[in-house]
C-alpha cells in the first residue's frame, strides 16, 4: 500500500547544461561523467518547432498547462492548427506528451514531409487531471499524457514530422524521436506465455496463461510475443526466473497491477516490453503497481515500458542487489519508483521517467534502513507533485549524475531529508553522497504557507542530520527561487549540519544561492553563481531563536556574497536585494543566540519586535552572554537596549560590555564594560553610542551584573546604523 506524505512545513569540473533549439541535453569536461541517462531518443520542444497555434508559457504558477510543461513552455493547437518538429535523428517512432481539456478525447493527425499518413495518435484527458485532495497544497494536477507511435517508415534527421489537431484542443509539449528496434525472436527453451493459451489480440483474460508460463519455466525464460496481452489480476509467486518480451514497442501487457507479492526468493529478471495500466485517480490503499512488494534477491528490471500506473515499483522487503536499468516511466499518478526501506546494494540507473505524480525516484526508509543503495544517470522531467529525487532516511546513499527538470509545487529537483512520515523510521546515517548533479528549472513554490523550496534541499524535518551530506560537482541552472536550501520542514528548528557544499556551478536564481532557515552548519567550496536575481544568501532560521546556520567559507567561492536584509520579508523572484533603511532596526528577527536561558525566555524574545517579551539568562550565573547575527556587516552606530515598560518592572542597573565580530568567531571589545541605568519612569530603555569606523556582523552583549534580577534580562535589543 502507498501511504500518504503530506508536503506542509510550518513557517570540479562542472555539468554544463545546453538548451538550443529546444534540445536539453547535458554535456561535461572529461573529467566528470555527464548527467542523465543514455536514451535511445532525442526529444524537441514543441514551441521550438515551426507551428500555426499559440505557445504558452513560460510560467511557474501551480496548476497551469505551462507551468507543468517540460521547458515551462508549449504549444496550444485548435482544430486544422498544427505544429511541425525537424526530425533530429534517424528514427521509425514518436512519442507525443501532449494535454487535451478535461472530460474530452481525440485524435491527432500525424503528417511526415507534408504527406498524411494513414495512423493517428489518440488523444484523451483520461489519465490526467488527478486531484488528491488530502495532500495539502495540492491543486488539480497532472495535465499532461503521453501517445506513441511507430510510423511504419525511416526518417533521417531533417525530415519533418507534424501533428495536427482534429476535433478537439490539444497542447502539445514535447516530442520524443527514436530508432525502435524490429521485435526480438523467441529465446531458445524459452516457454511462450501463448502456448498456455495467452491472447495476443488483448482480448481474452491472459492471466492464467501467465500463471502457467511461469510456473513451467521456472530458472528459464518466459517468453512473451509481439502482441497485445490483457491481465485482469496480478501474478504472484514469482521467482527463479526471467521474463521477457520482444521489445517494449512490441509486446505489451494491459493491466494496471502486474507484480504483488511480499517476497521472493529472488533471480527475477523482467525486461523488454511494455507495462500499461488503466489507474486514472491515485488511490493510496490499492496496489496499483507495476511492481508491489518484493522481487527477491539478485533480480533486475531493465529495458521495460511502464505507464498509466500509480506507481512504477513499490518496492518492500527483500530486493537485495536489485538493478533497476535502461526503463520508461510514464504518467504515474504518484511514484515512479520508491525503496520503501531495508533496500540493501540497490541500483536504479539510466532510466528515463516524465510526468509522475509525486517523487520520481524516492527512498523511504520505513520499518527497515535502506543501505548502500543508488540512483545513478537518470533523467527526471515534469515531477508534478514532489521532488525529482527524494532520500527520506537511509545509510550511505548516493545520488549521482542525474538529470532533472522542472518540478512543479511542493517538490525540489532533489531532496534529503529526515521527514519520516510514519514510524518506525531510520534517519539519515553514514555518508550520502550527491554528486554530479544537474537541475535546470526545478524548485517550486510551497502553497501551503507561500513559501519557496530550494533546487536542492537539505531538510532536517523531523530530526537533526547527523549524517555527513556531500553535496559536490553540482550544476544548477534557472531555479526559479533557490540553489540550495537547508530547513527543518516541521518548523520545530532541528539542526541540518555536517553538509559540504563544493564544486557547485549556479547559472540563475530567482532569488538566492542559499536559503537558510534552520540551525545548522554547511562548508562552501568552490561555489560560483551568476545571474541571482535577489542576494546571495538569506540567512534566517526559524524559529526565531532555535540557533544558527553558520555558512564556511571554504575558498573559491564568488558571485554570492551579499546577504538579503531582511528576515521579516521573503525576497521575491528577481526583486533585487533591498537597500536597508538608515532608520530601520537591522536586529529585528534575525537569528538570536545566548549563553544560557531561564525556561522560556529564550534568546530571540530580544528580536521579536514585542517589547513585552524577553530574554533572561540561566539566574545565578553571571556572567552571561546574548548575540545576535546581522546577517551582513553593518556599520552599526547606536543601540537601543530596553526591558517590558511596566510599572512592575522595578528600576534596575545592568553592568554589560559590547562586543562585535565579522566572522562569529574573533571578537573584539566595541563597548567597554559599564553601567546602564533601567528605568520604568523613563520607559525602560538605554541607548548606547558606538564609536565611528565599528563594523560588525555577529553583535554580543557581555553582562556581568543586575541589580534587579540575578541575571541578564533584554526585551528588545534593537540596532541601527544611525
Amino acid at each position: 500500500m502507498q501511504y500518504t506524505r503530506r508536503y506542509v512545513r510550518v513557517m570540479p569540473p562542472v555539468v554544463a547544461v545546453a538548451l538550443a533549439a529546444g534540445l536539453l541535453t547535458a554535456t561535461a569536461p572529461t573529467a566528470h561523467a555527464a548527467a542523465g541517462a543514455t536514451l535511445p531518443f532525442t526529444s524537441v520542444e514543441a514551441e521550438s518547432a515551426t507551428t500555426t497555434g499559440t505557445r504558452i508559457g513560460p510560467d511557474h504558477t501551480q496548476g497551469t498547462l505551462a507551468s507543468e510543461a517540460s521547458g515551462r513552455q508549449a504549444v496550444r493547437l485548435a482544430a486544422g492548427q498544427r505544429v511541425e518538429f525537424t526530425v533530429p535523428r534517424a528514427a521509425n517512432a514518436v512519442n507525443v506528451a501532449y494535454s487535451v481539456p478535461d472530460g474530452q478525447s481525440g485524435t491527432l493527425d500525424v503528417y511526415v514531409n507534408g504527406q498524411r499518413i494513414a495512423k493517428t495518435l489518440t488523444v484523451t484527458s483520461k489519465y490526467s487531471y488527478v486531484d488528491t485532495g488530502w495532500i495539502p497544497g495540492a491543486k488539480t494536477h497532472h495535465f499532461y499524457d503521453n501517445a506513441r507511435l511507430l510510423l511504419g517508415q525511416n526518417l533521417q534527421a531533417g525530415d519533418k514530422v507534424a501533428v495536427q489537431a482534429t476535433g478537439v484542443q490539444t497542447t502539445v509539449d514535447v516530442a520524443d524521436f527514436e530508432q525502435a528496434s524490429g521485435p526480438a525472436t523467441q529465446p531458445a527453451g524459452s516457454v511462450s506465455v501463448t502456448s498456455k493459451g495467452a491472447d495476443p489480440s488483448g482480448q481474452g483474460d491472459s492471466t492464467q496463461a501467465f500463471r502457467d508460463a511461469i510456473a513451467a519455466a521456472q530458472g528459464g525464460v518466459v517468453w512473451i510475443p509481439p502482441g497485445e496481452y490483457r491481465l485482469t489480476s496480478s501474478l504472484n509467486g514469482v521467482r527463479n526466473v526471467t521474463l521477457q518480451g520482444a521489445g517494449h514497442w512490441h509486446s505489451v501487457v494491459r493491466t494496471s497491477r502486474f507484480i504483488d507479492q511480499s517476497s521472493s526468493s529472488g533471480n527475477v529478471r523482467i525486461k523488454d516490453f511494455a507495462v500499461i495500466g488503466e489507474v486514472t485517480e491515485r488511490v493510496d490503499s490499492s496496489p496499483d503497481n507495476f511492481v508491489n512488494g518484493s522481487l527477491g534477491p539478485n533480480s533486475s528490471v531493465s529495458g521495460m515500458w511502464l505507464q498509466h500506473l500509480k506507481v512504477g515499483l513499490w518496492l518492500m522487503g527483500n530486493n537485495d542487489n536489485l538493478v533497476v536499468e535502461n526503463n520508461r516511466f510514464l504518467d504515474m499518478t504518484a511514484d515512479g519508483l520508491n525503496l520503501n526501506g531495508n533496500a540493501r546494494g540497490v541500483r536504479v540507473r539510466h532510466n528515463f521517467l516524465r510526468n509522475q505524480g509525486d517523487d520520481a525516484l524516492a527512498m523511504w526508509s520505513l520499518y527497515a534502513p535502506d543501505t548502500n543503495s543508488s540512483f545513478e544517470n537518470n533523467t527526471i522531467t515534469q515531477p508534478n507533485l514532489a521532488n525529482g529525487i527524494a532520500i527520506y532516511g537511509g545509510t550511505d546513499i548516493t545520488v549521482k549524475d542525474n538529470l532533472i527538470s522542472d518540478t512543479n509545487a511542493l517538490g525540489s529537483g532533489i531532496a534529503i531529508s529526515n521527514q519520516k512520515f510514519l514510524d518506525p523510521f531510520h534517519p539519515l546515517a553514514g555518508t550520502i553522497t550527491v554528486d554530479g548533479n544537474t537541475l535546470v528549472r526545478t524548485g517550486a513554490m510551497n502553497p501551503n504557507w507561500n513559501h519557496p523550496m530550494g533546487a536542492l534541499r537539505v531538510d532536517s524535518y523531523d530530526s537533526a542530520i547527523e549524517a555527513n551530506v556531500r553535496i559536490t560537482n553540482t550544476t544548477i541552472t534557472d531555479s526559479p527561487y533557490s540553489a540550495f536550501e537547508f530547513v527543518s520542514g516541521s518548523g520545530r528548528g532541528f539542526a541540518a549540519k555536517n553538509i559540504t557544499v563544493e564544486g557547485a556551478t549556479v547559472r540563475g536564481t530567482g532569488t538566492v544561492v542559499v536559503q537558510a532557515e534552520t540551525q545548522g552548519a554547511a562548508t562552501f567550496r568552490n561555489v560560483t553563481a551568476t545571474g541571482v536575481g535577489a542576494a546571495g544568501i538569506y540567512n534566517c532560521p526559524y524559529p526565531n531563536g532555535s540557533g544558527t546556520f553558520t555558512l564556511t567559507d571554504g575558498g573559491g567561492n564568488s558571485g554570492w556574497s551579499s546577504t538579503w536584509q531582511d528576515c521579516s520579508t521573503w525576497p521575491q523572484p528577481g526583486q533585487g536585494n533591498p537597500d536597508p533603511d538608515p532608520g530601520r532596526n537591522l536586529a529585528k528577527g534575525r537569528p538570536a543566540t545566548a549563553s544560557g536561558s531561564q525556561d522560556v525566555y529564550t534568546p530571540g524574545k530580544a528580536v521579536d519586535g514585542d517589547a513585552g517579551s524577553y530574554w533572561e539568562s540561566t539566574n545565578n550565573a553571571f556572567p552571561q552572554s546574548w548575540t545576535v547575527d546581522l546577517g551582513s556587516t553593518e556599520a552599526v552606530r547606536r543601540l537601543v537596549l530596553k526591558l517590558p515598560p511596566l510599572s512592575a518592572w522595578q528600576a534596575r542597573t545592568q553592568t554589560l560590555s559590547v562586543q562585535g565580530s565579522t566572522d562569529g568567531s574573533a571578537y573584539s571589545t566595541v563597548v567597554p564594560a559599564r553601567d546602564y541605568r533601567f528605568d520604568p519612569a523613563t520607559g525602560n530603555t538605554v541607548t548606547v553610542s558606538l564609536p565611528s569606523g565599528t563594523s560588525l556582523r555577529h553583535l554580543r552583549l557581555h553582562v556581568t551584573g543586575n541589580t534587579g534580577w540575578p541575571a541578564a534580562q533584554f526585551s528588545e535589543v534593537e540596532a541601527y546604523l544611525s
